[in-house]
């Protein structure tokens, strides 16, 4: 049985960019992370990104004592949609900052709309 097509992505604001600023190894995690979203399957470090419900998913990647963040969606069944990538640089604990989820929300209203206009 072939494997189906893969969903095509949507990478939003400056996110692919800022991705391909990262490491090599970050970006290959990463990559890969965001290729078997594509398949329909999900990443071993994508965790869901509380406050943001369903199908908002975030990839931690630590190098070198750097923390790297890509956050994307899968929520809309037909593509995966890039909301974010950032460096981690705050040393205040785990917590997301607060200016990078004000980001990601907008950034989320954007693939709602994108998705809205292809029905």
């Amino acid at each position: 049985m072939p494997a189906p097509p893969l969903k095509p992505v949507i990478w939003l604001g400056d996110s692919l960019r800022e991705l391909k600023t990262f490491p090599a190894a970050v970006q290959d995690e990463m990559g890969y992370a965001i290729y078997l979203a594509q398949r329909g399957d999900k990443h071993v470090s994508a965790k869901p990104l509380k406050g943001l419900g369903t199908g908002v998913l975030e990839v931690v990647s630590d190098h070198r004592g750097d923390t790297f963040r890509s956050v994307y969606t899968v929520r809309f069944g037909d593509r995966v949609f890039v909301l974010h990538a950032f460096q981690k640089k705050s040393k205040s604990g785990v917590a997301t900052p607060k200016a990078d989820i004000e980001l990601i929300k907008q950034r989320l209203k954007q693939a709602v709309e994108i998705s809205r206009k292809k029905e």
